[in-house]
């Protein structure tokens, strides 16, 4: 099953979630014209190594700053083939506009980077040894999820169901949909840490945790106030 659209059409047009989609597809195309030994630094310097700021002989070995924090936030922004952005900006594209919606344009836009920089730490925390670079806007996109789970729990993710000759589209609550996601990251994150080497490179499922957890709980500071229009009648 694939995911096409829910059912609740934004009244405004998403101007910041449009930006996000078009400034992550920029800088991947920027990617795919890097020479793969300078991508391979472009990751190490941009993407998220929890090393760097966990071992110092890691830092000094590869000449990272340990100082420089800002791949906390450049990660987000990165991706690393075709299959991974065009996820990701999709998942975007559905949940996105009704959020920022629900928002409004500059609270959004401040609301998916601190998902995203919390989705970060929580990568961080969780591998701190890790040498691979983490990238990739899940994390901040999982906390759009998650302020989507809560924000519209009547709406209907739309699906495209093929099997075999049989195509159909399908309809499932948001809610059941996005909660079983959740807790279907949980067991693989928990696996992930019994099962595979902190330095085998994957799913950054934590993030991804980190980030849903964070988009369920401060998108109530990021909501608008509703303008209720008060209506006078005038008696002759």
């Amino acid at each position: 099953m694939f995911p096409i659209a829910d059912t609740i059409p934004s009244s405004r047009v998403p101007v910041v979630n449009y930006t996000l989609i078009l400034l992550n597809v920029i800088i991947f195309f920027f990617e795919i014209l890097l020479p793969p030994n300078t991508l391979e630094l472009f990751f190490y310097h941009f993407g998220l190594i929890p090393a760097r700021y966990s071992s110092e002989y890691f830092a000094y070995e590869t000449g990272l700053s340990s100082d420089n924090y800002l791949p906390f936030l450049t990660n987000m922004f990165l991706h690393s083939g075709w299959a991974h952005i065009i996820g990701n900006m999709w998942t975007l594209y559905i949940f996105g506009d009704n959020v920022e919606d629900k928002m409004g344009h500059w609270r959004y836009f401040i609301f998916y980077l601190l998902c995203g920089i919390l989705a970060s730490i929580s990568h961080y925390l969780i591998n701190p040894e890790s040498t691979i670079p983490a990238v990739g806007a899940s994390g901040a996109i999982s906390g759009v999820m998650g302020a989507y789970m809560f924000l519209f729990p009547k709406s209907r993710i739309i699906f495209l169901f093929v099997f075999f000759f049989v195509i159909d589209f399908i309809q499932i609550p948001a809610f059941i949909y996005l909660l079983f996601w959740f807790i279907g990251q949980l067991a693989s994150g928990t696996v992930s840490l019994l099962v595979l080497p902190q330095n085998v490179g994957g799913i950054a499922f934590w993030a991804h945790i980190g980030g849903f957890a964070a988009g369920m709980i401060l998108y109530k500071f990021f909501i608008r106030k509703e303008k209720y229009r008060v209506e006078y009648e005038f008696l002759d």
